[in-house]
């Protein structure tokens, strides 16, 4: 948390020129896009990330 308010307090002293702007914005969207896809619509099967079983050692 400390480090996100840091980052906003610089950002309001030094505010990012028009173009790093628009590409942060950019990110936001495109992070914000894709949470709202996933939670509405879904990801076809062939994009999931099935979880792998982990190895264990066997006991001794």
């Amino acid at each position: 948390m400390d480090r996100m308010l840091f980052f906003m307090w610089r950002l309001w002293r030094n505010p990012p020129s028009r173009l790093k702007l628009i590409v942060m914005m950019a990110a936001l969207a495109l992070a914000v896009g894709l949470v709202l896809v996933e939670r509405y619509v879904g990801w076809p099967d062939w994009m999931r990330a099935e979880r792998m079983p982990r190895p264990r050692l066997p006991h001794p």
